[in-house]
């Protein structure tokens, strides 16, 4: 799809660093900009996972490095750029990808599990950005951050995601509204459920993740070619007015509101 509906060479000599590179859906993202001609890094925690993943942006013929790194230490992020740059040249694309994630009822989370997801989530999407800040002044780049419905509705056992994505995307608006006199587009994207990942398996049994599908406006659940789909178009020149956004990719689920996700999960 993503090479039917874009221009082949769209991001032709642009680097883009993708954190939390190893993450299905931050891999599959990578994968997308690869197709129309990026040059890649993928920025993570666990090295072998980086390495497959780097492999299958190759595999399509795509420029690709896998850097080892954790957001929530933003010095190892600006080790990461360094090497990029020496490699690759300045990044052009920032992908705010990096989160964590378990299941768990508020009365029952522990205050480090909290912070946990709050230090990878909203700590490391700011460390992402601040260290390529220099690299995105010079490039006129932007910035895309992979946030989630939590964002602006709540589920259940998900207090916690909930309360960093909401943080994600008033960082996100606020750095729109500072960069933007240097040129820098900040953006979200905030999918709904998305087929075949590991976050959706956490949460939901197959039999609940079908009864949710069907509840789905549009009768389907996002793929992953459709988030990068909509990565790709918001870093294109067609978004070139867009910053401050926040995009709900989830084909109308969060219409519904959560109640009927949340009987699911706490029903089992």
């Amino acid at each position: 799809m993503i090479r039917r509906c874009f221009a082949p060479d769209l991001y032709r000599n642009k680097t883009v660093f993708v954190t939390g590179g190893a993450g299905t859906i931050n891999a599959g993202i990578a994968k997308g900009f690869a197709e129309l001609g990026a040059r890649v890094v993928l920025c993570g925690r666990t090295m072998h996972r980086l390495d497959e993943a780097v492999a299958t942006l190759r595999a399509v013929g795509a420029e690709a490095l896998a850097i080892q790194g954790d957001v929530q230490e933003i010095e190892t992020i600006e080790a990461a750029l360094a090497t990029t740059e020496k490699t690759f040249g300045k990044v052009d694309i920032l992908i705010c990808g990096a989160a964590a994630n378990f299941p768990a009822p508020a009365e029952q989370m522990s205050a480090e599990g909290f912070r946990k997801v709050i230090s990878v989530d909203l700590l490391g999407s700011f460390n992402a950005s601040r260290a390529a800040f220099a690299h995105l002044k010079a490039t006129r780049g932007n910035i895309i951050f992979v946030s989630a419905t939590n964002a602006i509705m709540p589920f259940a056992f998900q207090a916690h995601v909930g309360a960093a994505k909401a943080g994600i995307d008033s960082l996100m608006r606020g750095l729109a509204l500072e960069w933007g006199k240097y040129g820098i587009r900040c953006n979200s994207v905030l999918p709904g459920p998305i087929e075949k990942t590991e976050g959706l398996r956490r949460l939901l049994t197959e039999q609940d993740i079908a009864e949710l599908r069907s509840y789905v406006p549009l009768g389907r659940f996002g793929t992953i070619e459709d988030v990068a789909a909509v990565c790709c178009f918001l870093a294109s020149p067609l978004a070139s007015l867009l910053t401050g956004v926040t995009l709900v990719a989830d084909g109308g689920q969060s219409f519904s509101g959560s109640a009927m996700l949340a009987e699911l999960m706490m029903n089992p």
